[in-house]
């Protein structure tokens, strides 16, 4: 703390803090795609918030801002040295959205799970680009100034991200067929249906298995609708029958939560387009799985 800052100024400061910390998250989680991990970016940065020289800083908002995103693109270079040796397929951290659809931003934008898998494989500048400038609509020389480059070099970052994102992703569907693509790809996967499987899925779906290297989980994609379909044929008589169901939400799209027992199994979400579901993503890592199941109850 600044030599000569009171109590009247802490408090200004932890106010202003608390109103940002909502962004401050929001930008940190779709960095990161940990919810873990963006709160420690958050502390990080309430921690240097404390011990800045506050009399200078004309917008706290912006400063704050600035902080949290270079504390998460430093996060996010280690974050990807860790993931190469991540054991199988790696899948964000789902949050329950349904209290704050937003998570902070002014549109839901970079949200979806299927989105941040996609935005893990952009270096974190780039991501850093796209999310302040998509989720949180900051303007190109604004972003420029948080990354400390030039605007000409932001609008560059940001249309590569673009076109990454276009070029992995389809058209999506509406929620009411993205919801309906799940009721019945989950009756089919639960029956064995194989019929029922191949109509719903799309020719180039992948399904993933986020399992963190436990027994179970499978370490490689599935890939393409006929392998899929008869992956989940196969294993449906071992894995469905003592298990239930809910319905939740996670990250702004309809998904179900399996338990068995009592205890979460897993989370299933997809993304789907007009050719039907494209990408199945199976959390099942107890590291990620546990904290969103808790802030459901919470």
């Amino acid at each position: 703390m600044q030599t000569g800052d009171g109590t009247g100024s802490l408090d200004r400061a932890t106010r202003e803090f608390l109103a940002a910390r909502p962004r401050l998250f929001g930008i940190a989680y779709r960095m990161l795609g940990s919810a873990v991990e963006a709160e420690d970016v958050v502390q990080d940065t309430w921690l240097r918030w404390q011990n800045t020289d506050r009399a200078s800083v004309r917008e706290p908002l912006a400063f704050l801002t600035t902080i949290a995103t270079r504390l998460s693109i430093n996060v996010a270079q280690s974050a990807r040295v860790r993931r190469e040796s991540y054991v199988g397929p790696w899948l964000p951290e789902p949050l329950d959205t349904s209290l704050d659809p937003q998570v902070g931003a002014e549109r839901a934008e970079a949200l979806e799970l299927a989105v941040l898998f996609l935005l893990e494989k952009l270096n974190p500048v780039e991501r850093a680009a796209y999310v302040l400038r998509e989720a949180f609509d900051y303007p190109y020389h604004q972003v420029a100034d948080i990354l400390e480059t030039s605007e000409g070099n932001t609008r560059q970052l940001v249309s590569r991200a673009r076109k990454h994102l276009a070029s992995e992703r389809k058209e999506r569907v509406d929620p009411a067929d993205h919801k309906r693509l799940l009721e019945v790809f989950l009756a089919a996967a639960r029956t064995g249906d194989l019929a029922v499987l191949e109509n719903v899925l799309a020719a180039d779906v992948v399904s993933y298995s986020d399992g963190g290297g436990m027994r179970g989980a499978s370490r490689i994609p599935v890939v393409g609708r006929t392998h899929v379909s008869k992956y989940l044929v196969a294993f449906a008589p071992r894995f469905w029958p003592p298990t239930d169901t809910r319905w939740v939400e996670a990250n702004g799209r309809p998904a179900v939560l399996i338990s068995a027992d009592g205890d979460a199994v897993a989370l299933l979400s997809v993304d789907a387009s007009p050719d039907g579901i494209d990408r199945i993503m199976w959390m099942m890592n107890p590291e990620k799985l546990v904290p969103y199941v808790e802030s459901l109850s919470a």
